[in-house]
């Protein structure tokens, strides 16, 4: 079951996230606000859908520091950073350690709504991206050793002839492993098991 998105909005000032989750919940969107980012740290469990809002300067860890303990983790989170004090080296971090946006206060409303849809629609079309991966790795994780063999030849573009001459055996069975490989990955053809077969290698 797919969780639906939240936008993690992490500030020391009680008001300020107040603000914020205000206005994600117009959006009709879910919020969890945290005081600090070690709060937020020690709750969040990874492929969470979502995006992060997150206060530049705050006592303890900061916003860079947060975006960079996400780095650190593999946490690959979309990060939104507020700041009342923008400096252009500041901003430039930022952006450099992957955030999505950085926006000055006070910010127009706007300008954070739109942030934040595209965050969260870039985690989605992420998180799709990674389930297709794990879903391709299943499917070709079915195979047997000899059928790995006769798809890799495959994949080569030899004919059945030739991979029989190759792995030994004869073309009925190469036939077969062919009808067994196509079943498991499930395709219906030799041009659809192909396109699989490069995409499967890559995401390795």
């Amino acid at each position: 079951m797919t969780m639906e998105p939240t936008v993690f909005v992490v500030d020391d000032d009680e008001q300020a996230r107040k603000s914020v989750c205000a206005l994600i919940k117009s959006m009709g969107m879910r919020s969890q606000s945290f005081a600090s980012a070690e709060d937020f740290l020690a709750e969040y469990q990874d492929r969470r859908p979502g995006c992060v809002v997150t206060d530049l300067h705050m006592p303890g860890m900061s916003g860079l520091d947060l975006q960079e303990q996400l780095i650190q983790r593999q946490f690959d989170i979309p990060v939104i950073v507020l700041t009342a004090f923008a400096r252009t080296t500041t901003t430039v971090q930022a952006m450099q350690a992957g955030a999505q946006a950085v926006l000055d206060r006070p910010y127009a409303e706007d300008d954070l709504w739109g942030a934040i849809r595209k965050a969260l629609a870039d985690d989605t079309a992420r998180h799709a991206k990674c389930e297709y991966r794990r879903d391709l790795g299943e499917r070709f994780g079915r195979l047997t050793t000899l059928e790995r063999k006769v798809l890799d030849l495959v994949v080569q573009g030899q004919p059945n002839k030739a991979i029989a001459t190759e792995l030994d055996i004869s073309m009925r069975t190469v036939a077969n492993r062919r009808s067994d490989i196509m079943n498991k990955v499930q395709v219906s053809s030799t041009a659809e098991l192909l396109r699989m077969a490069f995409e499967a290698n890559s995401a390795e």
